[in-house]
């Protein structure tokens, strides 16, 4: 499996949002390596995107999504870490945010970080997959397309069904779907 390029984060987040789907997580820790396959993501615009971090302008904390594509966006909210990967084309803004994965290596790891033992209570919503993977706000800005980074995501084949709904705890949405699934995958956040 390859590392996916900057050229794969370099489209609009909608569809980037679509195609990360299925892909694979790697977390690479001192002590162990962490995979989940990534099962949910939501999709993020800039200015015109009421519910994007980029609304209300350029700010510091904010910065990383009118940079480079393939590169990690991380935020706080509610005590929790969000896991975003920016993405847009040339000259727009834009990120993804990464909801949930099926975690398939380095579970006891994942356990320990979250300190739960029920493997659907790991990753499945992003401030719960941030925990588990150990992602944090010094991962910020880091770049997701280099083989040797702490965060990889990796291309992966895989059939599914993708399932579309509105973005979750959203006030103040666009008219699209912009939150994406595998339909029947277990470990989608509720």
């Amino acid at each position: 499996m390859k590392v996916l390029t900057g050229e794969f984060y370099e489209r609009d987040p909608e569809v980037v949002a679509r195609d990360l789907l299925g892909k694979r997580l790697i977390r690479r820790l001192p002590e162990a390596v962490l995979e989940g396959v990534l099962v949910e993501t939501e999709a993020y615009f800039g200015l015109e995107d009421p519910a994007s971090r980029a609304y209300r302008g350029l700010k510091t904390y904010n910065r990383s999504m009118w940079g480079e594509p393939g590169r990690i966006f991380i935020y706080n909210v509610h005590k929790y870490w969000m896991f975003n990967v920016v993405a847009h084309e040339p000259d727009r803004i834009g990120a993804v945010l990464i909801r949930a994965v099926e975690p398939i290596r380095g579970l006891e790891i994942m356990e320990r970080n979250r300190k739960v033992k029920d493997i659907f209570w790991l990753t499945s919503g992003p401030g719960r997959l941030t925990e588990a993977f150990g992602i944090d706000k010094s991962l910020n800005e880091s770049d997701l397309t280099v083989e040797e980074g702490e965060i990889l995501i990796l291309d992966n084949k895989m059939k599914f069904e993708i399932g579309t709904s509105n973005r979750i705890g959203v006030k103040r949405d666009l008219h699209r779907k912009l939150r994406f699934f595998i339909e029947g995958s277990k470990f989608v956040s509720r």
